[in-house]
Protein backbone atom coordinates (compact mmCIF):
# COMPACT_ATOMS: atom_id res chain seq x y z
CA UNK A 1 0.00 0.00 0.00
CA UNK A 2 1.18 3.50 -0.84
CA UNK A 3 0.81 5.45 2.38
CA UNK A 4 1.61 8.87 0.86
CA UNK A 5 -1.40 11.02 0.00
CA UNK A 6 -1.76 11.66 -3.74
CA UNK A 7 -1.68 15.45 -3.44
CA UNK A 8 1.51 15.25 -1.36
CA UNK A 9 3.22 12.81 -3.71
CA UNK A 10 2.66 15.23 -6.58
CA UNK A 11 4.36 18.17 -4.83
CA UNK A 12 7.83 19.33 -5.82
CA UNK A 13 10.32 20.04 -3.00
CA UNK A 14 11.51 23.63 -2.62
CA UNK A 15 14.45 24.00 -5.01
CA UNK A 16 15.62 27.20 -3.32
CA UNK A 17 16.01 25.42 0.02
CA UNK A 18 17.64 22.44 -1.71
CA UNK A 19 20.25 24.63 -3.43
CA UNK A 20 21.04 26.43 -0.17
CA UNK A 21 21.41 23.11 1.68
CA UNK A 22 23.68 21.75 -1.05
CA UNK A 23 25.91 24.81 -0.90
CA UNK A 24 26.12 24.57 2.90
CA UNK A 25 27.04 20.89 2.69
CA UNK A 26 29.86 21.62 0.24
CA UNK A 27 31.16 24.43 2.45
CA UNK A 28 31.18 22.04 5.39
CA UNK A 29 33.39 19.73 3.33
CA UNK A 30 35.82 22.60 2.85
CA UNK A 31 34.79 23.52 -0.72
CA UNK A 32 35.06 27.23 -1.46
CA UNK A 33 31.46 27.75 -2.60
CA UNK A 34 29.95 31.20 -3.05
CA UNK A 35 26.21 30.93 -2.48
CA UNK A 36 23.60 33.22 -4.02
CA UNK A 37 20.66 30.95 -3.29
CA UNK A 38 19.25 32.06 0.03
CA UNK A 39 16.27 34.38 0.16
CA UNK A 40 17.14 35.89 3.51
CA UNK A 41 18.98 38.98 4.71
CA UNK A 42 22.53 38.33 5.88
CA UNK A 43 22.10 40.84 8.73
CA UNK A 44 21.54 39.85 12.34
CA UNK A 45 18.10 40.50 13.80
CA UNK A 46 18.25 43.98 15.39
CA UNK A 47 19.27 43.82 19.05
CA UNK A 48 16.14 45.48 20.48
CA UNK A 49 13.96 42.83 18.82
CA UNK A 50 16.05 39.98 20.20
CA UNK A 51 16.05 41.64 23.63
CA UNK A 52 12.25 41.79 23.67
CA UNK A 53 12.00 38.06 22.97
CA UNK A 54 14.60 37.28 25.64
CA UNK A 55 12.69 39.38 28.15
CA UNK A 56 9.51 37.51 27.24
CA UNK A 57 11.28 34.22 27.92
CA UNK A 58 12.74 35.45 31.19
CA UNK A 59 9.37 36.68 32.43
CA UNK A 60 7.46 33.50 31.65
CA UNK A 61 5.65 34.63 28.53
CA UNK A 62 5.76 31.14 27.08
CA UNK A 63 2.15 29.97 27.21
CA UNK A 64 -0.50 29.75 24.51
CA UNK A 65 -1.87 32.96 23.04
CA UNK A 66 -5.06 33.41 21.07
CA UNK A 67 -4.86 31.32 17.91
CA UNK A 68 -4.69 34.51 15.81
CA UNK A 69 -1.85 35.85 17.93
CA UNK A 70 -1.44 38.34 20.76
CA UNK A 71 -3.99 41.14 20.65
CA UNK A 72 -1.20 43.62 21.37
CA UNK A 73 0.68 42.43 18.27
CA UNK A 74 -2.42 42.47 16.07
CA UNK A 75 -3.12 46.02 17.25
CA UNK A 76 0.43 47.00 16.32
CA UNK A 77 0.01 45.38 12.89
CA UNK A 78 -3.29 47.21 12.37
CA UNK A 79 -1.57 50.51 13.21
CA UNK A 80 1.28 49.69 10.83
CA UNK A 81 -1.11 48.83 7.99
CA UNK A 82 -2.98 52.09 8.49
CA UNK A 83 0.10 54.31 8.61
CA UNK A 84 2.27 52.55 6.02
CA UNK A 85 -0.30 51.19 3.62
CA UNK A 86 -3.51 53.19 4.03
CA UNK A 87 -5.39 50.04 5.06
CA UNK A 88 -7.90 50.12 7.90
CA UNK A 89 -8.25 46.68 9.49
CA UNK A 90 -9.68 45.80 12.86
CA UNK A 91 -7.36 43.50 14.87
CA UNK A 92 -10.04 40.81 14.53
CA UNK A 93 -9.31 40.77 10.78
CA UNK A 94 -5.63 40.03 11.35
CA UNK A 95 -4.09 36.63 11.94
CA UNK A 96 -0.45 36.19 12.95
CA UNK A 97 1.03 33.06 11.41
CA UNK A 98 4.23 31.02 11.42
CA UNK A 99 5.91 32.98 8.64
CA UNK A 100 4.47 34.70 5.56
CA UNK A 101 4.75 31.36 3.74
CA UNK A 102 2.33 29.95 6.30
CA UNK A 103 0.16 33.04 5.84
CA UNK A 104 -0.08 32.42 2.09
CA UNK A 105 -0.95 28.79 2.64
CA UNK A 106 -3.60 29.59 5.25
CA UNK A 107 -5.21 32.10 2.89
CA UNK A 108 -5.26 29.63 0.01
CA UNK A 109 -6.55 26.81 2.22
CA UNK A 110 -9.32 29.05 3.57
CA UNK A 111 -10.62 30.04 0.14
CA UNK A 112 -9.70 27.55 -2.59
CA UNK A 113 -11.83 24.46 -3.16
CA UNK A 114 -10.74 21.37 -5.09
CA UNK A 115 -11.04 22.23 -8.78
CA UNK A 116 -10.87 26.00 -8.26
CA UNK A 117 -8.34 27.78 -10.45
CA UNK A 118 -5.73 30.21 -9.14
CA UNK A 119 -3.97 32.52 -11.60
CA UNK A 120 -0.24 32.79 -10.91
CA UNK A 121 1.95 35.11 -13.01
CA UNK A 122 5.31 33.56 -13.91
CA UNK A 123 8.08 33.91 -12.96
CA UNK A 124 6.57 33.14 -9.57
CA UNK A 125 7.74 32.35 -6.06
CA UNK A 126 8.28 28.62 -6.16
CA UNK A 127 5.78 27.72 -3.41
CA UNK A 128 2.63 29.31 -4.87
CA UNK A 129 1.67 26.52 -7.31
CA UNK A 130 2.50 23.81 -4.78
CA UNK A 131 0.28 25.43 -2.15
CA UNK A 132 -2.59 25.57 -4.62
CA UNK A 133 -2.10 21.91 -5.55
CA UNK A 134 -1.88 20.96 -1.89
CA UNK A 135 -5.50 22.04 -1.31
CA UNK A 136 -6.72 20.48 -4.55
CA UNK A 137 -6.78 23.70 -6.56
CA UNK A 138 -5.48 24.13 -10.09
CA UNK A 139 -2.59 26.56 -10.68
CA UNK A 140 -3.07 28.52 -13.91
CA UNK A 141 0.38 29.83 -14.74
CA UNK A 142 0.55 32.93 -16.94
CA UNK A 143 3.94 33.52 -18.56
CA UNK A 144 4.73 37.22 -18.38
CA UNK A 145 7.07 39.04 -20.73
CA UNK A 146 10.47 40.50 -19.98
CA UNK A 147 9.51 43.63 -21.95
CA UNK A 148 6.74 44.18 -19.35
CA UNK A 149 9.28 43.81 -16.54
CA UNK A 150 7.84 40.36 -15.80
CA UNK A 151 4.46 41.82 -14.73
CA UNK A 152 1.08 40.42 -15.74
CA UNK A 153 -1.00 42.73 -17.92
CA UNK A 154 -4.78 43.19 -17.74
CA UNK A 155 -5.08 41.45 -21.12
CA UNK A 156 -3.08 38.44 -19.92
CA UNK A 157 -5.20 38.30 -16.76
CA UNK A 158 -8.45 38.31 -18.74
CA UNK A 159 -7.19 35.68 -21.18
CA UNK A 160 -6.31 33.35 -18.28
CA UNK A 161 -9.70 33.61 -16.56
CA UNK A 162 -12.37 30.92 -16.67
CA UNK A 163 -15.62 30.27 -14.78
CA UNK A 164 -13.49 28.27 -12.30
CA UNK A 165 -11.13 31.14 -11.45
CA UNK A 166 -11.22 31.79 -7.70
CA UNK A 167 -8.07 33.79 -7.01
CA UNK A 168 -5.12 35.67 -8.50
CA UNK A 169 -1.80 35.95 -6.66
CA UNK A 170 0.05 39.27 -6.93
CA UNK A 171 3.56 39.51 -5.48
CA UNK A 172 4.96 43.06 -5.43
CA UNK A 173 7.85 43.59 -4.98
CA UNK A 174 8.33 40.21 -6.60
CA UNK A 175 10.46 37.16 -6.03
CA UNK A 176 12.38 36.19 -8.20
CA UNK A 177 12.12 39.19 -10.54
CA UNK A 178 12.31 42.22 -8.26
CA UNK A 179 9.40 43.72 -10.21
CA UNK A 180 7.29 46.41 -8.57
CA UNK A 181 3.75 47.10 -9.82
CA UNK A 182 2.68 50.73 -10.10
CA UNK A 183 -0.56 52.00 -8.63
CA UNK A 184 -2.05 52.27 -12.11
CA UNK A 185 -1.11 48.69 -12.96
CA UNK A 186 -2.57 47.39 -9.70
CA UNK A 187 -5.75 49.42 -10.20
CA UNK A 188 -6.32 47.88 -13.61
CA UNK A 189 -5.81 44.34 -12.29
CA UNK A 190 -7.89 45.01 -9.19
CA UNK A 191 -10.84 46.34 -11.15
CA UNK A 192 -10.86 43.25 -13.35
CA UNK A 193 -10.71 40.99 -10.30
CA UNK A 194 -13.55 42.73 -8.50
CA UNK A 195 -15.64 42.85 -11.65
CA UNK A 196 -15.33 39.08 -11.99
CA UNK A 197 -15.57 38.40 -8.22
CA UNK A 198 -12.04 36.98 -8.10
CA UNK A 199 -10.09 37.10 -4.85
CA UNK A 200 -6.71 38.80 -4.78
CA UNK A 201 -3.92 37.35 -2.65
CA UNK A 202 -1.43 40.21 -2.31
CA UNK A 203 1.95 39.01 -1.05
CA UNK A 204 3.79 42.12 0.15
CA UNK A 205 6.62 40.56 2.16
CA UNK A 206 9.28 42.66 0.33
CA UNK A 207 7.44 45.98 0.69
CA UNK A 208 10.28 47.67 2.61
CA UNK A 209 12.84 46.76 -0.06
CA UNK A 210 12.00 49.13 -2.92
CA UNK A 211 14.64 51.20 -4.69
CA UNK A 212 15.04 54.41 -6.64
CA UNK A 213 11.87 56.30 -7.49
CA UNK A 214 9.69 53.22 -7.18
CA UNK A 215 7.06 53.06 -4.46
CA UNK A 216 5.26 50.14 -2.90
CA UNK A 217 1.46 50.30 -3.15
CA UNK A 218 -0.89 47.92 -1.37
CA UNK A 219 -3.52 46.95 -3.91
CA UNK A 220 -6.22 46.89 -1.20
CA UNK A 221 -5.67 50.63 -0.62
CA UNK A 222 -6.88 51.59 -4.10
CA UNK A 223 -10.64 51.28 -3.54
CA UNK A 224 -13.19 49.83 -1.14
CA UNK A 225 -14.25 47.29 -3.76
CA UNK A 226 -10.68 46.01 -4.16
CA UNK A 227 -10.15 46.12 -0.39
CA UNK A 228 -13.17 43.85 0.10
CA UNK A 229 -11.75 41.33 -2.39
CA UNK A 230 -8.16 41.25 -1.11
CA UNK A 231 -6.17 39.20 1.39
CA UNK A 232 -3.00 41.11 2.29
CA UNK A 233 0.00 39.03 3.37
CA UNK A 234 3.12 40.41 5.01
CA UNK A 235 5.60 39.49 7.71
CA UNK A 236 8.83 40.20 9.53
CA UNK A 237 11.39 38.00 7.77
CA UNK A 238 12.73 40.35 5.11
CA UNK A 239 12.31 43.84 6.57
CA UNK A 240 13.62 43.00 10.04
CA UNK A 241 16.03 40.11 9.25
CA UNK A 242 13.80 37.71 11.20
CA UNK A 243 13.63 34.76 8.79
CA UNK A 244 14.11 32.07 11.43
CA UNK A 245 11.57 33.62 13.78
CA UNK A 246 8.76 32.43 11.47
CA UNK A 247 6.26 35.25 11.84
CA UNK A 248 3.93 36.52 9.14
CA UNK A 249 0.38 37.76 9.04
CA UNK A 250 -2.78 38.02 6.97
CA UNK A 251 -5.24 40.90 6.93
CA UNK A 252 -8.53 39.99 5.29
CA UNK A 253 -12.28 40.51 5.12
CA UNK A 254 -13.86 39.35 8.37
CA UNK A 255 -15.30 36.06 7.11
CA UNK A 256 -11.99 35.02 5.54
CA UNK A 257 -10.09 36.11 8.64
CA UNK A 258 -12.32 33.89 10.76
CA UNK A 259 -11.69 30.94 8.43
CA UNK A 260 -7.93 31.48 8.62
CA UNK A 261 -8.17 31.63 12.41
CA UNK A 262 -10.11 28.34 12.44
CA UNK A 263 -7.45 26.64 10.30
CA UNK A 264 -4.70 27.87 12.58
CA UNK A 265 -6.55 26.79 15.73
CA UNK A 266 -6.41 23.21 14.45
CA UNK A 267 -2.84 23.26 13.10
CA UNK A 268 -0.29 25.38 14.98
CA UNK A 269 -2.63 26.52 17.82
CA UNK A 270 -0.85 29.88 17.73
CA UNK A 271 2.42 31.41 16.52
CA UNK A 272 5.35 31.09 18.94
CA UNK A 273 4.55 33.26 21.94
CA UNK A 274 7.90 34.79 22.86
CA UNK A 275 8.68 35.49 19.19
CA UNK A 276 5.54 37.62 19.02
CA UNK A 277 6.97 39.97 21.63
CA UNK A 278 9.97 40.42 19.36
CA UNK A 279 7.58 41.29 16.52
CA UNK A 280 5.90 43.94 18.65
CA UNK A 281 9.30 45.49 19.33
CA UNK A 282 10.04 45.41 15.59
CA UNK A 283 6.90 47.37 14.75
CA UNK A 284 6.96 49.95 17.54
CA UNK A 285 10.73 50.46 17.60
CA UNK A 286 12.99 52.74 15.55
CA UNK A 287 12.51 52.01 11.83
CA UNK A 288 15.82 53.57 10.79
CA UNK A 289 17.48 50.16 10.90
CA UNK A 290 15.09 48.98 8.17
CA UNK A 291 16.08 51.93 6.00
CA UNK A 292 19.76 51.25 6.65
CA UNK A 293 19.42 47.63 5.53
CA UNK A 294 17.54 48.71 2.42
CA UNK A 295 20.28 51.22 1.57
CA UNK A 296 22.92 48.50 1.89
CA UNK A 297 20.90 46.20 -0.35
CA UNK A 298 20.67 49.01 -2.89
CA UNK A 299 24.44 49.41 -2.96
CA UNK A 300 24.78 45.70 -3.65
CA UNK A 301 22.01 45.83 -6.26
CA UNK A 302 23.67 48.58 -8.23
CA UNK A 303 27.09 46.95 -8.08
CA UNK A 304 25.77 43.53 -9.11
CA UNK A 305 23.77 45.12 -11.96
CA UNK A 306 26.91 46.76 -13.34
CA UNK A 307 28.75 43.44 -13.21
CA UNK A 308 25.96 41.43 -14.83
CA UNK A 309 25.44 43.97 -17.60
CA UNK A 310 29.08 43.54 -18.58
CA UNK A 311 28.84 39.75 -18.99
CA UNK A 312 28.31 38.37 -22.48
CA UNK A 313 25.74 35.70 -23.36
CA UNK A 314 23.26 36.63 -20.64
CA UNK A 315 20.42 39.12 -20.25
CA UNK A 316 19.30 40.97 -17.16
CA UNK A 317 16.43 43.29 -16.18
CA UNK A 318 17.14 45.79 -13.42
CA UNK A 319 15.16 44.75 -10.31
CA UNK A 320 13.19 47.53 -8.61
CA UNK A 321 12.62 45.73 -5.31
CA UNK A 322 13.39 42.67 -3.15
CA UNK A 323 16.99 41.34 -3.36
CA UNK A 324 17.18 39.15 -6.44
CA UNK A 325 18.35 39.22 -10.04
CA UNK A 326 16.62 36.97 -12.56
CA UNK A 327 19.29 36.40 -15.19
CA UNK A 328 18.41 35.19 -18.69
CA UNK A 329 20.66 32.38 -19.94
CA UNK A 330 18.83 31.51 -23.17
CA UNK A 331 21.72 32.74 -25.38
CA UNK A 332 23.90 30.04 -23.79
CA UNK A 333 21.34 27.38 -24.68
CA UNK A 334 21.56 25.29 -21.50
CA UNK A 335 18.49 24.55 -19.39
CA UNK A 336 18.51 26.06 -15.92
CA UNK A 337 19.04 22.92 -13.79
CA UNK A 338 21.93 21.73 -15.94
CA UNK A 339 23.36 25.24 -16.01
CA UNK A 340 23.27 25.59 -12.21
CA UNK A 341 24.75 22.13 -11.69
CA UNK A 342 27.69 23.02 -13.94
CA UNK A 343 28.05 26.45 -12.35
CA UNK A 344 28.25 24.84 -8.93
CA UNK A 345 30.59 21.99 -9.88
CA UNK A 346 32.96 23.98 -12.10
CA UNK A 347 32.57 27.56 -10.94
CA UNK A 348 31.79 26.86 -7.27
CA UNK A 349 28.89 29.32 -7.44
CA UNK A 350 25.41 28.37 -6.19
CA UNK A 351 22.37 29.91 -7.90
CA UNK A 352 18.76 28.74 -8.22
CA UNK A 353 17.50 27.29 -11.52
CA UNK A 354 14.76 29.37 -13.10
CA UNK A 355 12.61 26.31 -13.74
CA UNK A 356 11.75 26.50 -10.02
CA UNK A 357 10.04 29.81 -10.77
CA UNK A 358 8.37 28.76 -14.01
CA UNK A 359 11.05 30.41 -16.17
CA UNK A 360 13.25 27.71 -17.70
CA UNK A 361 16.06 29.67 -19.33
CA UNK A 362 16.82 31.86 -16.31
CA UNK A 363 18.66 31.58 -13.02
CA UNK A 364 18.18 33.56 -9.82
CA UNK A 365 20.94 35.28 -7.88
CA UNK A 366 20.25 36.68 -4.42
CA UNK A 367 22.25 39.73 -3.41
CA UNK A 368 21.46 39.24 0.28
CA UNK A 369 25.16 38.69 0.83
CA UNK A 370 28.26 40.82 1.25
CA UNK A 371 29.93 42.83 -1.49
CA UNK A 372 33.06 40.70 -1.20
CA UNK A 373 31.06 37.57 -2.00
CA UNK A 374 29.24 39.36 -4.82
CA UNK A 375 32.52 40.55 -6.32
CA UNK A 376 34.16 37.13 -6.19
CA UNK A 377 31.00 35.40 -7.35
CA UNK A 378 30.60 37.67 -10.36
CA UNK A 379 34.24 37.06 -11.29
CA UNK A 380 33.58 33.32 -11.33
CA UNK A 381 30.24 33.68 -13.11
CA UNK A 382 31.76 35.88 -15.82
CA UNK A 383 34.54 33.34 -16.37
CA UNK A 384 32.00 30.50 -16.52
CA UNK A 385 29.79 32.33 -19.05
CA UNK A 386 32.84 33.16 -21.14
CA UNK A 387 33.48 29.42 -21.55
CA UNK A 388 30.02 28.79 -23.06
Amino acid sequence: MDFIAKNIAELSPSMTLAITSQAKALKKQGVDVLSFGAGEPDFDTPAHITAAAIEALNTGKTRYTESAGLLELREAIAAKLLVDNGLQYDPSQISVNCGAKHSCYNAIAACVNPGDEVIIPAPYWTSYPEMVKLVGGIPVVVETKVENDWKITPEEFEDAMSPMTKMIIINSPGNPTGSVYTKEELKALGEIATGEDILILSDEIYEKLVYGENQHVSIASISKEIFDNTITVNGFSKAYAMTGWRLGYTAAPKRIAEAIDTIQSHTTSNPTTFAQYGAIAALVGDQQIVADMRDEFDVRRQYMLSRLQAIKNITVVEPQGAFYFLVGIEPIGIKSVNFCEKLLSKGKVAAVPGVAFGAEYTIRFSYATGLDVINAGMDRFEEFCGQH
